[in-house]
């Protein structure tokens, strides 16, 4: 089982994309630059052409891989939750303990990440700055339910799906799991955000790690141990 997720491919919805960046150099380097350029200097000011120029590539090379930069963002989203899922499956196949289970998969959701050597052209640890940045602009737009019929949340909402199912597994009469399972990655995106930008209202720090808070939000709240 793991050899064969070592080997897995994350997979992103190909409605995202004109021409998919994984099948060439081009795309893969564009997915890279764009990574680095966003966490630089954010989604507002990020441009198809301050891209091009990092890329060194031209501008329409961009627009042959990706319509705008809002599919860029949700693409780039939609790749950080499919390595999180694939984090949590590799992780937590061999656990049959319920409340375990639960308690890993509420980890990885919620830790500080960093880079993964297996995928070289992405920097985790600037795509994590991104999705707690800026993931809320993604969805926060008048076309939410377009995108959202159209399955680009997919892949965010079978992580939480996944919360979820341990939730009931741990309390089948919890009658709030996916509530619980929503809030507890909404928070732990917050607690990092406000882990760097307002510290003096999170307990959350240098040596109090968000998923910290997470677990002891889940546990207790389903009366389990902690």
């Amino acid at each position: 089982m793991k050899e064969l997720l070592q080997n897995f491919q994350i997979k992103v919805n190909d409605k995202l994309y004109i021409k998919d960046p994984e099948s060439s150099e081009l795309g893969k380097r564009i997915v890279a630059e764009s990574i680095i350029l966003m966490d630089e200097i954010g989604f507002e000011a990020f441009t198809f052409k301050k891209l091009s120029e990092k890329v060194n590539t031209t501008e329409a090379s961009v627009y042959r891989y990706f319509e705008n930069k809002h599919k860029l963002l949700i693409y780039l989203t939609s790749w950080y939750w499919a390595w999180i899922d694939y984090q949590v499956v590799l992780n937590t196949y061999s656990i049959s303990n319920p409340e375990r289970k639960l308690e890993t998969i509420i980890s990885i959701v919620s830790q500080t990440i960093e880079t993964d050597v297996s995928f070289a052209h992405i920097d985790e640890g600037k795509l994590f700055n991104i999705v707690i940045n800026e993931y809320s602009k993604s969805f926060l737009t008048k076309e939410v339910d377009v995108d959202n019929q159209d399955g680009f949340f997919a892949i965010y909402k079978r992580v939480i799906t996944r919360i979820k199912d341990a939730i009931i597994d741990v309390r089948p009469d919890y009658p709030f799991p996916a509530s619980l399972a929503s809030t507890t990655v909404i928070s732990a995106l917050h607690q990092h955000f406000l882990k760097m930008h307002f510290k003096t209202i999170t307990d959350c720090n240098d040596v109090v790690e968000p998923s910290e808070f997470c677990k002891s939000l889940v546990l207790q709240t389903l009366n389990l141990s902690k």
